[in-house]
Formats: structure tokens, sequence, C-alpha cells
């Protein structure tokens, strides 16, 4: 993967940057933006399920089956059981994208709270939250339970990533949750960076969202993203 993408993807990086300064709550989805790979994508591969889960996700992109119900029938295809996650964990650790450290580094000086959102599962964000030192309160995504010999049992379904429009739901829970400073957590402003559409249509709650294309391009998200950018370096100040 690499973010040297053609110049002409970027729109408006300087007014993006101006944006971004005002932002309380910068919330980031995770795969193809924090980190480049997609974690469900190589976890399938790693399980020997991953040509099965491409053709299943190419099926859903289709607009043939609600995000939940994909999800399901993902894991009910993949059955990663906490063996296979330790492994997977220790053989394939995440690639963090370039220039997101800095970029996190100068939102917590401007006083930015940042939070992560997913649709992928927690036990393989973790280690990426723990590098970036965000606190695991600050990361929503969906959750795997097992069976008592470690084998995979199902996943949580009260988790708002794990259907459609649930991104969106953790920006609400997130306003509702942070408090302190001057009003409350609904006068905040958040910003939303991601490469994906389900990035995109959190926007609103979400007052702002910038587009990111340093390791996927999404055309549609190219196109109806206000800024987009290519590179975390073109948001740094």
């Amino acid at each position: 993967m690499t973010n040297d993408r053609p110049a002409e993807l970027t729109k408006r990086a300087a007014d993006a940057r101006e944006a971004l300064k005002k932002a309380n709550i910068v919330c980031f989805d995770v795969d193809s933006t924090i980190i480049t790979e997609e974690g469900i994508d190589e976890l399938a591969q790693y399980c020997g399920k991953g040509s099965e889960v491409a053709a299943l996700t190419k099926e859903a992109m289709g607009g043939s089956m609600t995000f939940q119900e994909a999800l399901k029938r993902r894991l009910d295809l993949i059955k990663p059981s906490q063996r296979q996650i330790r492994e997977f964990l220790k053989t394939h650790p995440s690639t963090i994208s370039p220039g997101v450290k800095e970029l996190i580094e100068q939102l917590r000086k401007n006083n930015a709270s940042v939070f992560l959102i997913s649709g992928g599962f927690d036990c393989l964000i973790e280690p990426v939250a723990d590098a970036l030192q965000i606190p695991l309160c600050n990361l929503y995504a969906n959750r795997l339970f097992f069976n008592y010999n470690g084998t995979y049992a199902s996943f949580d379904v009260t988790q708002p990533t794990s259907r459609s429009g649930g991104k969106g739901e953790a920006i609400k829970a997130i306003k509702s949750q942070v408090t302190g400073g001057v009003g409350s957590g609904a006068d905040k402003i958040v910003a939303m960076i991601g490469d994906g559409m389900t990035d995109l249509e959190a926007c609103p709650p979400a007052n702002m969202f910038i587009g990111y294309g340093g390791n996927a391009v999404r055309e549609e998200v190219q196109k109806r993203a206000t800024y987009y950018v290519t590179n975390f370096a073109d948001l740094l100040w």
C-alpha cells in the first residue's frame, strides 16, 4: 500500500486543514484509513476463507443484503477462534498509515479528543489504539463472542457499528459522552475522517467529513466529499 496518489485527487486540502483546527472531536475510520489494510479481509485470508469472503463482500456492495447480514455471513464463513486471532495479530501486525501519528499528536496539542470508529473488530483494533495511545473507551467497533473453548460463537448486535448508519449513531453517543470545557458535548464540533461511504454518511451528525484516499480511492466518496486528501501530511499545520 502507498499513499503516493495523483495530486488531482486532492480536494480543498488547505480548507480541510483550517476546518480541522476548529474540531473539538476527531473521529477516524480504521481500515484503509488509520491502517493500510482491511482487517476483516486480512483475517479471512489468514483463516483460508479469503476468496469466499471477497465474493460475499462484492455481493453485499451490490445492495442485496443489509450491513449486519453481510457481517454475519462473513463471520459465519471465517469462524475465527481466539487462538487464530492471537496468532494472526502476532504474524500480521497492522501497518499504521504514514502521517497518522503526527496528525493525532497535533490534534491533541490542539485540545481535540480523538476517537476510532470502525466496522471492524475491537480485538484486531486494540493493538492499533494502544500504539497511538488512544484509550479503549474511545474505540467504537464490533465485538466478537466466543464459546468456552475459544471457538467463534457470534458477534454483539447491540454495537452501533454492526449495522447500517452505525457510525452516525456512534458519533451521537460520543457527542453526549464528551463534556468539559465550554458548553456540552452537543456543542462540540465533530470531524469524521475516512475512506468509505459509511464514513461519508456519518456527516451529519458529524459537522464535517474529510475523505482519505491514501490507501484506497473510492470514487463516489472522492466525488461527494467536500474535502479529500491522499496524504495525512496535507492536514498538518
